[in-house]
């Protein structure tokens, strides 16, 4: 009998409880996913924000924008309370305070706002990179985070949930900064990085289960069920926060293997332009163009089907041990 997998879990921790009012808020529980740090994944609690606030809104209106600020590391262990402030509910816009809390206080709060589809008005954006003197890469031609790190998964916690738990499928056109260093773009004073990704439903009973081991290399997938466009925003939400903070390692000259090294996301904006389907791939193109006083500042724009459909920024704190004397 097959287990629920990753992408499965994901969308019953995205979907929260019931919700209750009370002296004008609306009150919503929420599981926390597991993540090899013990703290409640960022990406996470952004992503179930943006879904806490939909319930409480116009069916029509889909989330454009949200902007949290972590207030404290939250508890794997513990369920997350969303508070819900209703702002304003204007004739194509809707603004939500959300306030995400757990027994030992606060953890995260944001502002989301959610629009009616269709909106007439400008319209333009940037063309999708190419990577001189060839495009971009196939993600099918690269390969996987998942295939890199199962050779270490038995070594490490952040290597096994890569090769195991991730719901996302990653793949790096830039070197990943996952295990090693990139020295020449440390070199060059580059963060610049590409990295393709798509939420895959991959389930490691089926194989099992049907005895296949002819090609290794080829995931088996249940089928996905239907996933309405605010799901899609809040999973890609999730999704950006696992690649975010690399354009800063990257220029640094870091990995995320560094003795000593320490990191955790201050705050984080996310703009949606376009629907977007996260179980299809869609391109990152990231860069880091500061730090100082050990922050730093790591962007990302999404194109899919070659369009410019979504842009984050992140703040993050990366600190290292100061070298000997």
């Amino acid at each position: 009998m097959s287990t629920e997998t990753p992408l499965e879990h994901l969308i019953k921790v995205l979907s929260l409880g019931e919700p209750a009012e009370s002296n004008g808020h609306t009150f919503v529980t929420g599981e926390s996913l597991y993540f090899p740090t013990g703290r409640v994944y960022g990406g996470q609690v952004i992503a179930q924000s943006l879904m806490a606030g939909a319930l409480t809104g116009p069916k029509s209106r889909v989330p454009h924008s949200v902007h949290g600020y972590f207030i404290a590391p939250g508890d794997i262990h513990q369920d997350v309370l969303f508070d819900v402030e209703s702002l304003r509910d204007g004739r194509s816009f809707s603004a939500r305070r959300i306030n995400a809390t757990q027994s030992k206080g606060a953890i995260l709060t944001a502002i989301a706002s959610y629009q009616e589809k269709g909106q007439y008005g400008v319209e333009f954006h940037d063309a999708a990179p190419t990577d001189a003197p060839t495009d971009v890469p196939d993600p099918e031609t690269l390969t996987s985070a998942q295939k890199l790190m199962e050779p270490y998964a038995d070594k490490s916690d952040f290597a096994h949930y890569y090769a195991s738990e991730s719901p996302f499928d990653i793949r790096h056109v830039t070197p990943t900064v996952m295990m090693a260093a990139d020295k020449e773009s440390a070199t060059n004073h580059t963060g610049h990085q590409l990295v393709w990704m798509r939420a895959i439903n991959r389930d490691e009973t089926l194989h099992a289960a049907e005895g296949s081991q002819e090609d290794a290399s080829q995931e088996a997938e249940r089928p996905i069920p239907p996933l309405n466009q605010t799901m899609h925003r809040a999973i890609l939400a999730v999704g950006c926060d696992q690649i975010m903070m690399e354009p800063a390692i990257r220029r640094a000259g870091l990995s995320f293997l560094t003795p000593g090294i320490s990191f955790a996301t201050i705050d984080h904006s996310m703009w949606c332009y376009h629907n977007i389907d996260v179980t299809r791939w869609h391109l990152y193109v990231q860069d880091a163009p500061v730090a100082a006083h050990g922050r730093t500042l790591c962007q990302a724009k999404v194109y899919q089907d070659g369009q410019l459909v979504a842009a984050m920024s992140q703040e993050a704190m990366i600190r290292v041990p100061k070298p000997k004397d």
